[in-house]
């Protein structure tokens, strides 16, 4: 006994295509491009902060605390110490593509056994935010 199928159950049921990922994964470990330097790259990002992550003022504006972030420590309010935290990221190769403006977008360090996720806000001057991450969500480092 065979099933009928009618014209519109066969224009009606979707196509599933195979998934063809053009962008690399997110949190998962990425070479540089072929010629950039990391030493070059890491000279020139600037942790600025977002008052996204922020309960209180601070150098990155007025507290906009948003329901989903994590919240930033208090006690880390001295951007040029998490810029040098962003530098040593980008110098070991803990980045993540894609690569904007010259910039990986993702940055991954280890301070005090916490993990942050430094993540590029502005690709024109190398800019970045961070935020405490759950250790899983760390790709395996080299």
């Amino acid at each position: 006994m065979s099933a009928v199928v009618t014209m519109e159950q066969v224009i009606l049921t979707p196509v599933m295509r195979p998934p063809r990922r053009r962008r690399p994964r997110r949190h998962t470990l990425s070479p540089p491009p072929r010629g950039v330097d990391l030493a070059a790259i890491a000279a020139r990002v600037t942790y600025v902060g977002s008052e996204e992550h922020k309960s209180r003022p601070s150098f990155a504006g007025r507290p906009r605390l948003r329901a989903d972030a994590a919240k930033c420590d208090p006690a880390l309010m001295d951007p040029q110490r998490l810029t040098l935290w962003l530098r040593e990221a980008v110098l070991t190769g803990h980045v993540g593509a894609p690569w904007e403006g010259g910039f990986p977008r993702y940055a991954w360090r280890q301070v005090g056994g916490i993990w942050y996720e430094g993540r590029l806000t502005n690709a024109q001057q190398g800019q970045y935010k961070g935020y405490p991450v759950p250790e899983a969500t760390v790709p395996p480092l080299r």
